[in-house]
């Protein structure tokens, strides 16, 4: 079968010439195994089901041994088994050259004193589903780098993505396994994840038994605050509705627990000083690592979703968001959101480490695009007025999930999610 080329390809041969480790972290299905085979030369793969007791127990007593193997050697899942980190960290101290090991995981391990820091040893890349550009939706007519570059002519670009598509992409998800599929059978593997979740992994990543029901309920009410700055004090009144018993320490728990197996993954706040500290919400704003996730807790078909308008909205926001931090993370820079108690807001700040930045607003529709270029010339203002030292941003854009791509008048370039690319 024929391989989608992921964005992280490149930066995983990048980091392994020059770090002695490459550790690889996301969600379950995401591809982080197929990708790391692409350049290891020998691989242990902790989860098979027919050698793990073995394998643990050598962990344990002897993981020299797990580490023999022609290099860069793939330790798949490495978490099942944390004290495979010294020894990998040992490793790297003696043989004290690049390209050693490949680590993947699904899940953070459980805290442990003995694990000691990989600083200097490990390189980490997160790794999404994949973005409309790597699963051919979207035509990478417009490049991320060429708008930073100064290559900013988009007037009349087209994508062949329908709202009604852009729909069916967001609840399937970039789930490598779906992508092959179509129709019902893609949109089953969000489901399945979800029930996978629910039922087994939400307990198994600590060894803490959780009630499926109960998570069922808080990634649905998750769900209804996607893409927005709602403290968790929210969730827990929806949940009390049903779950009277259930306390803010519980809902911790399992919101903590969720992040750890990379399911949610929230977007923080962009905060320049341009107004007083009292002025700033630092809130992160809720986000999960895959829109379908939060489509499948709620259970909404790409029909059902369709007609509800805010909803989708909000899930696009969600599904920009994704795709967005993986072609921002690809250039160097980071994804936040800005957002203040005086209702000025950025759905997405696109900050680089040497202090260049752009603000992106996300639009569903036509009709709300000048509300969003409003926003973005406000806060333009607001910042030159108040912290002059930052400069201009780079660009301001709204993404859409319209058919065409300008600029306004204004200088606000309108990107439909199916031109863009990193």
């Amino acid at each position: 079968m024929r391989y989608i080329e992921r964005i992280i390809d490149s930066e995983v041969r990048e980091r392994l010439s020059v770090s002695g480790a490459v550790v690889i972290r996301g969600p379950k299905w995401c591809g982080k195994t197929t990708s790391a085979k692409r350049v290891a030369k020998s691989v242990l793969e902790m989860q098979n089901p027919d050698l793990q007791d073995n394998y643990f127990e050598l962990a344990n007593t002897k993981p020299s041994l797990l580490l023999e193997g022609e290099k860069p050697r793939l330790i798949d899942e490495w978490q099942i088994a944390p004290r495979l980190w010294n020894a990998v960290r040992h490793s790297v101290d003696q043989i004290s050259r690049p390209a050693i090991y490949i680590l993947t995981g699904s899940a953070t391990p459980v805290e442990d004193d003995t694990l000691h820091s990989g600083v200097g040893r490990f390189s980490f890349i997160n790794m999404k589903p994949m973005t409309l550009f790597e699963s051919g939706e979207s035509n990478g007519t417009i490049s991320l780098s060429d708008l930073l570059g100064g290559k900013r002519d988009i007037d009349g670009i087209r994508t062949d993505l329908t709202y009604e598509e852009t729909a069916f992409s967001l609840c399937r998800g970039g789930w490598p396994g779906a992508i092959k599929l179509s129709g019902p059978k893609a949109l089953r593997i969000p489901m399945s994840y979800l029930e996978l979740l629910c039922e087994s992994d939400i307990s198994k990543v600590d060894g803490v038994s959780r009630n499926p029901t109960l998570t069922r309920a808080i990634l649905r009410s998750y769900a209804r605050h996607i893409s927005t700055v709602s403290s968790n004090k929210a969730l827990y009144e929806d949940i009390r509705a049903n779950y009277a018993e259930v306390s803010e320490v519980t809902l911790a728990d399992y919101i903590n627990t969720l992040k750890k197996l990379y399911v949610i993954e929230e977007i923080e706040a962009w905060s320049p000083n341009i107004r007083s500290k009292t002025s700033i919400r630092t809130a992160s704003k809720k986000s999960m690592v895959d829109p379908s996730l939060a489509a499948a807790a709620l259970n909404c078909s790409p029909k059902e979703l369709m007609l509800d308008a805010n909803t989708y909205g909000l899930l696009f926001e969600n599904l920009v968001s994704r795709d967005l931090s993986v072609y921002v993370s690809s250039i160097g820079g980071s994804l936040k959101h800005y957002r203040d108690r005086f209702g000025l807001e950025c759905d997405n700040v696109i900050h680089f480490h040497n202090g260049k930045y752009a603000l992106v607003e996300t639009k569903l529709g036509g009709s709300r695009i000048k509300e969003a270029e409003k926003h973005l010339l406000k806060l333009k203002k607001l910042i030159k007025d108040n912290q002059p030292i930052l400069g201009d941003p780079e660009f301001l854009m709204v993404i859409t999930a319209t058919d065409m791509a300008y600029k306004t008048q204004n200088g606000v370039f309108v990107v439909p999610i199916g031109c863009l690319k990193n």
